[in-house]
C-alpha cells in the first residue's frame, strides 16, 4: 500500500508576496492552520488580528501564531516578509500562545533574519540531509522565540473584553461549519449578543457577527479555489440551509459568485 506523507509533518517556507497571490482573501480573512505559523516582516506594515485582538505591525515585526487559533492579516502597501509553517513534530517546542515581537535592536533582527534564511535555503534547494537540517533550524527558531519572549508585545495580553473576544474566537474556530448565528455563541458564553458585539468592536473593529462571517468566507474561499467540491456541498458543509443562500451571501461578501469566483481561482 503507498503511505502518503503527511503535509502537516514538513516545513513549509512562504515569502509574503507568494502568500498573498489569488486574493486579498489569503492573508484577510480569518482563518486557522492545525500547525504553527511563525511571520517574519521585513518591510512594510499594516494590521493583523490573532485569536480576536487586532494590532498594527511594521518592519522587524515577528508575529508567532500556535496551531489552531485564527488569525488574519492585511498589508498596507508593499509588504515584504516571510511565513513559515511548522511541522506539527514542532509544536512542543514552540509557544502555547501568540507572540508579537517588535526587534529594534539590529543584532537581534540580523539573528532571526539569518535563522529564517537558513531554514529558507534548505526548503529551496533541497539538499542531501535538508529535512533533518530544518528541523535543527526550526528547533533554533523555537529557542530563539523561547530567549526573547519577554520582548513580545504586553498589548497580546488581554483586557476583559478580550478575554472575551479570544473565547469567541475559539468557539467560532470550533464551530463555524455549524451554520449558528451569534446568539448562539453569545449564549455559550454566558453574555448577550449586544455585549459581545460590543467586546468584539473594542478588540478588532468587527462585530461578532462580522467576525463570525469572516471566518466562514475564508474557507468557502479555500474550498472553491482547493478542491472540485459541488457548490451545493460546500453550502451544506458550512451549515447553509440551501445553496442559494450560501451563494447570495459568498456573492454580497466576494462581489462574485461562488462559479465565478472558483472560475477565476
Amino acid at each position: 500500500m503507498l503511505k502518503l506523507r503527511d503535509p502537516n509533518a514538513e516545513f513549509r517556507v512562504a515569502s509574503l508576496m507568494r502568500l498573498s497571490q489569488g486574493g486579498r482573501w489569503r492573508t484577510e480573512a480569518q482563518r486557522s492552520y492545525v500547525r504553527p505559523l511563525l511571520i517574519w516582516f521585513t518591510r512594510g506594515q499594516g494590521r493583523f488580528t490573532v485569536a480576536g485582538q487586532t494590532r498594527g505591525y511594521g518592519p522587524h515585526n515577528a508575529i508567532f501564531v500556535p496551531g489552531n487559533t485564527m488569525h488574519g492579516f492585511d498589508m498596507l502597501g508593499q509588504v515584504l516578509g516571510t511565513a513559515i509553517f511548522f511541522p506539527e513534530d514542532l509544536k512542543a517546542e514552540l509557544p502555547d500562545e501568540p507572540m508579537h515581537l517588535r526587534l529594534r535592536d539590529g543584532f537581534l533582527q540580523a539573528e532571526l533574519t539569518a535563522l529564517v534564511d537558513a531554514l529558507e535555503r534548505e526548503a529551496t534547494q533541497q539538499k542531501p540531509g535538508a529535512e533533518r537540517a530544518m528541523m535543527h533550524y526550526g528547533g533554533l527558531i523555537a529557542v530563539w522565540l523561547e530567549r526573547h519572549g519577554d520582548l513580545s508585545d504586553p498589548a497580546l495580553e488581554p483586557t476583559a473584553s478580550q478575554r472575551l473576544t479570544n473565547a469567541f474566537a475559539a468557539l467560532v474556530e470550533r464551530d463555524f461549519r455549524s451554520g449558528k448565528g451569534v446568539s448562539h455563541y453569545a449564549e455559550k458564553l454566558g453574555v448577550t449578543p449586544t455585549h459581545l458585539t460590543r467586546a468584539c468592536r473594542q478588540s478588532n473593529g468587527k462585530s461578532a457577527s462580522r467576525f463570525l462571517a469572516d471566518r466562514v468566507h475564508y474557507e468557502a474561499c479555500r474550498l472553491l479555489s482547493e478542491t472540485d467540491m459541488p457548490i451545493k456541498d460546500i453550502a451544506r458543509r458550512l451549515g447553509f440551509g440551501s445553496a442559494a443562500y450560501f451563494s447570495r451571501t459568498f456573492s454580497g461578501a466576494a462581489g462574485q459568485s461562488p462559479s465565478a469566483f472558483r472560475a477565476r481561482s
